[in-house]
C-alpha cells in the first residue's frame, strides 16, 4: 500500500468562501503553489497570498461569462495523469502540462439558488458545469490527486499536510467518495427540479440525491444504522425544522413526526386549529376546532391510551394554555408551525421534550416524488395531494346526508388518507372517534374502530360509545358489505367511500335498508 501523495500545487475554485483565508494561508504557509479562477483568486489575492491565475495556465482567457475557464486540456490533463504512469508523464512533460495535487472545489449554489424561486433563467446559470469535470476528473485519478468539497475537511488535509506534506491513501479514498456522492446529489437535483419545470411524468432515469445533515444513534431497532439526509427541496416541516429544545430526534421520532405534520398541514389555520396525535406514523386522534384547546381536548379523547408517548402536531401556533395541557401527558415531539414564547416556557418544564418549530406548513398540493425501496430497485410515485371534488362525488343512497355530515366526511376522509391501509376512521363535529389502521381485511379495520370509540367513551365516563351519532370513512371501496354493517351497528349515521366495487349495489343496499346515507367519492386513498 502506498503512503499517499505529495501535495506542491493546488488548485482552489469555490463559490462558498466560508473557511477558504485559514485554508488559502495555511497551503501558502507549506509552500504549496495555488492556481485559481475569477472571484476566488481575487478573494486569495486580498489576503496577500500569492496565487495564479488558471488563465496563465491555460494560455485562454475566460469566456462566455465565466462558462468557460477550467475546461481546457492543461487542467484536465494535470488533473488526470497518474504519477506512477511513466507513459502518462513523459505526455504531460512533452505538452508542458504541470500536475496538480490538490483540488478544492465547492460548486454553484444551484441548490440555494431554486430555494430562493428564482427565475428559469437564474437557476439555468447556477449549474456548475466545470467544477463537477474538475470532481470527478481527480475523483477517478485519487491515487495522483486530493479532491475536497466539503469545506468541513479543510482541517482534515491541513493537518496532514502540516506532518510531511502528503495527504494519506485512506484520506484520498474517503475523499474522491465524498465527490462522487457530491456530485451524484448535485445532478439529482438539477434532474427533479427540470422534470417539474417540463412536468413531465415519463422519466426514464429517476435521480435521487441529498445531503447528510445528522447521523442518527440509530435506526429503527438498536442495530441497524441510519442517518438523516436533505434533497435541497424548500418545503416547511421536520427536516427544515429549528429544535427548540429536547433530546436528539431519533429515527422513528423523525418519522412519526413527518406523518404528524402532513396529516395537519391538510388543513387551512385560517378556518379552524388542526391537532394530530400519532403514533408509529398512524394517528390515534385528530381534530379540528375554532378552540385549539378544545381541538386538542377532543384528539386526545379518541384514543388517550395510545397518545402516550406520541407526537402532537398543529397547523397554527401552539399556545400557552394548550401546552400545560400536553405537559399532563408523556409526550415524545411537538410540532407547529410558530411557538408562542409563553408556549415555550410552559413546555421548557420538560426538558426532554423535543419541541419543533416548523415556520410554515407543508404544501399538501405540491407535487413531489415518494420513493420506497424493493429488492433490486425501487417504486416511484407521486406525493397522494389530490382532494375531494365536491362535483364529482355522488350520493349513492336513498337518504342525503345533512350539512354537519357533509363536513364530517369530507374531514373524515381527509384523514384516511393519512392511516394506513386498510384504513377505517369515524368521525363527529370535527373529531375523530375511533380510527382503524392497517389490517388485513376492511371488516376488521371497522370493527377495531368501534372497539377503540368504545374504549374512549369508557375511558371519560361516558356509557355511550363516541362512535354513535358519527359518520365513516373508508380509504378504499368495501368489498363486502360487511364492513358498513360493522359501522352500521356501531351507530354511524353516513359513509364515505371511493365506491368501485362489483358490489357496490349491494352495499348501497345495506346503506339504504340501515337508514345511512352514503357518498361515493370515486377517489382512493391507499396508504401503504
Amino acid at each position: 500500500m502506498s503512503n499517499g501523495i505529495k501535495v506542491k500545487r493546488a488548485l482552489i475554485s469555490v463559490s462558498d468562501k466560508d473557511g477558504l483565508e485559514d485554508l488559502a494561508n495555511e497551503l501558502s504557509s507549506l509552500n504549496i503553489d495555488i492556481l485559481s479562477t475569477g472571484g476566488t483568486k481575487r478573494f486569495i489575492e486580498e489576503l496577500g497570498v500569492n496565487v495564479t491565475d488558471v488563465s496563465s495556465v491555460t494560455g485562454f482567457p475566460e469566456i462566455l461569462d465565466g462558462r468557460v475557464k477550467t475546461l481546457h486540456p492543461n487542467v484536465h490533463g494535470g488533473l488526470l495523469g497518474i504519477k506512477t504512469n511513466k507513459d502518462h508523464m513523459e505526455t504531460l512533460k512533452k505538452n508542458s502540462i504541470d500536475t496538480i495535487d490538490l483540488l478544492i472545489v465547492n460548486l454553484y449554489p444551484f441548490e440555494e439558488t431554486i430555494k430562493k424561486e428564482s427565475s428559469f433563467e437564474e437557476c439555468i446559470e447556477n449549474i456548475d458545469i466545470g467544477g463537477p469535470a474538475m470532481i470527478r476528473a481527480a475523483a477517478k485519478n485519487h491515487n495522483s490527486v486530493a479532491v475536497v468539497v466539503d469545506k468541513h475537511d479543510y482541517n482534515l488535509i491541513i493537518e496532514e499536510l502540516k506532518k510531511d506534506s502528503r495527504i494519506c491513501e485512506k484520506t484520498l479514498k474517503n475523499l474522491a467518495h465524498k465527490a462522487y456522492s457530491r456530485t451524484a446529489a448535485y445532478d439529482a437535483t438539477i434532474s427533479n427540479w427540470m422534470n417539474k419545470q417540463i412536468n413531465d411524468g415519463d422519466q426514464t432515469y429517476k435521480s435521487f440525491g441529498g445531503e447528510k445533515i445528522q447521523t442518527l444513534r440509530y435506526g429503527e431497532n438498536p442495530h441497524q444504522e441510519a442517518a438523516v439526509y436533505t434533497d435541497g427541496t424548500n418545503r416547511y416541516g421536520v427536516i427544515s425544522a429549528e429544535q427548540i429544545q429536547g433530546k436528539e430526534l431519533s429515527y422513528n421520532n423523525i418519522n412519526d413526526t413527518d406523518a404528524a405534520f402532513e396529516l395537519v398541514s391538510e388543513f387551512d389555520p385560517d378556518e379552524s386549529h388542526a391537532v394530530a396525535i400519532i403514533k408509529h406514523a398512524n394517528p390515534c386522534g385528530v381534530a379540528i376546532n375554532n378552540n385549539q384547546v378544545e381541538a386538542y381536548k377532543e384528539a386526545l379523547k379518541c384514543d388517550s391510551t395510545s397518545a402516550f408517548g406520541g407526537i402532537i402536531s398543529f397547523n397554527s401556533e401552539l399556545q400557552a394554555e394548550t401546552a400545560e395541557l400536553i405537559t399532563e401527558i408523556f409526550t415524545e415531539v411537538i410540532i407547529a408551525p410558530t411557538i408562542s414564547e409563553e408556549a415555550k416556557n410552559v413546555i421548557s418544564k420538560k426538558k426532554n421534550l423535543r419541541l419543533l418549530s416548523t415556520g410554515g406548513l407543508t404544501n399538501t398540493n405540491e407535487i413531489s416524488h415518494k420513493m420506497k425501496t424493493i429488492t433490486g430497485g425501487f417504486l416511484v410515485q407521486t406525493n397522494d395531494n389530490t382532494v375531494i371534488n365536491q362535483e364529482e362525488i355522488k350520493i349513492v343512497s336513498k337518504r342525503k346526508p345533512n350539512d354537519q355530515e357533509v363536513n364530517d366526511l369530507y374531514f373524515a376522509f381527509t384523514v384516511a388518507k393519512h392511516v394506513k391501509s386498510n384504513a377505517i376512521v369515524y368521525a363527529k363535529n370535527g373529531a375523530t372517534v375511533g380510527i382503524g389502521a392497517g389490517q388485513m381485511n376492511r371488516l376488521d379495520s371497522s370493527r377495531i374502530a368501534a372497539r377503540k370509540s368504545e374504549d374512549a367513551a369508557s375511558a371519560f365516563g361516558e356509557k355511550i360509545p363516541l362512535a354513535v351519532g358519527s359518520v365513516v370513512a373508508s380509504d378504499a371501496f368495501f368489498p363486502f358489505a360487511d364492513g358498513l354493517i360493522a359501522a352500521a351497528e356501531a351507530g354511524v349515521t353516513a359513509i364515505i367511500q371511493p365506491g368501485g366495487s362489483i358490489r357496490d349495489e349491494e352495499v348501497i343496499q345495506a346503506a339504504d335498508e340501515a337508514g345511512l346515507a352514503m357518498i361515493f367519492t370515486g377517489l382512493r386513498h391507499f396508504n401503504h
